[in-house]
């Protein structure tokens, strides 16, 4: 079974996880740029942190047999921080770079009219730069938000097919499928949807444009909830093909609009340091 993890923070993960994630069949993940818990003071904290997703974790990543891809953004819950208003101006330069296939996360965090200036804002860098985008709904009132989420986006003229709409739930799934933009879904161990819903939402509204996600980051998280998915669509009666399209195909075909994905579909076993579960290290 192969697993692409289409949104997960593996800058917040330990080496352990990358391990754990090859054994349940993981071989690629996005990791786009969010909000680390500490709130950043300056432009030059977030150029670090997008050098360190385009060099060192694809580096990281690849130790333990995975492909890493990014997307770069600045992320809504600092979006509205003045502090943070540069990076505006230096990410067009690092959408450029061939290890990013889009741009996010975007969106809305408390739906400030500074919030959706840049959310218009980078949507018009993602035309300019030719590529789709990752779209964060609001975790507090997520129908309106999702609902002013699909306006912002039909205004600025993107295509629907080049935009995924993220941590959806039974309530908002069916008006991001009525859009046209591709839906996502994040499964936490506690919080927003587990893989049972999942399964449920999977049969009532079929696989297509569905991506599926850990999310997995600082907080309460599990890298395995997209191998806890498969398994549970599989126990329901989904056929193997439905779970690899969900699980690989629909992750490629959004990001390969970047036209860099540029995945090896059959990835190498896992590098020779680590057998048996040991890892070596140092």
């Amino acid at each position: 079974m192969r697993i692409f993890d289409p949104h997960i923070h593996m800058t917040s993960r330990i080496t352990d996880d990358y391990e754990r994630m090859y054994a349940a069949g993981v071989r690629a993940v996005v990791e786009p740029a969010f909000w680390q818990g500490q709130p950043r003071t300056n432009v030059g904290s977030f150029l670090d942190y997008f050098d360190a997703l385009l060099g060192w974790e694809p580096y990281r990543a690849a130790q333990y047999g995975i492909q890493h891809r990014c997307a770069l953004a600045l992320n809504p819950k600092e979006a509205g921080d003045p502090r943070c208003a540069g990076v505006l101006a230096e990410l067009p330069r690092y959408l450029l770079k061939d290890a990013v296939v889009a741009v996010g996360e975007v969106g809305y965090d408390s739906m400030t009219a500074r919030e959706e200036e840049v959310f218009e804002a980078q949507l018009t860098m993602a035309a300019e730069a030719d590529l789709p985008v990752l779209v964060h709904t609001p975790h507090r009132d997520k129908t309106a938000g999702t609902r002013r989420t699909l306006d912002v986006v039909a205004a600025s003229g993107l295509p629907p097919e080049r935009v995924l709409v993220d941590h959806l739930n039974e309530l908002t799934v069916g008006m991001v499928a009525d859009s046209g933009c591709w839906m996502g879904f994040s499964i936490y161990p506690d919080t927003k949807m587990d893989p049972d819903r999942m399964v449920a939402i999977l049969k009532e509204y079929g696989t297509a444009r569905m991506l599926v996600n850990s999310a997995a980051d600082w907080g309460r998280s599990d890298p395995l909830k997209t191998r806890q998915v498969a398994d549970a669509m599989a126990a329901a009666g989904f056929t193997a093909d439905d779970v690899e399209r969900v699980l690989w195909h629909n992750p490629v075909a959004f990001y390969g609009q970047s036209g860099r994905l540029a995945l090896d579909d059959h990835p190498a076993e896992a590098p020779a340091e680590y057998a048996g579960n040991t890892i070596k290290r140092g």
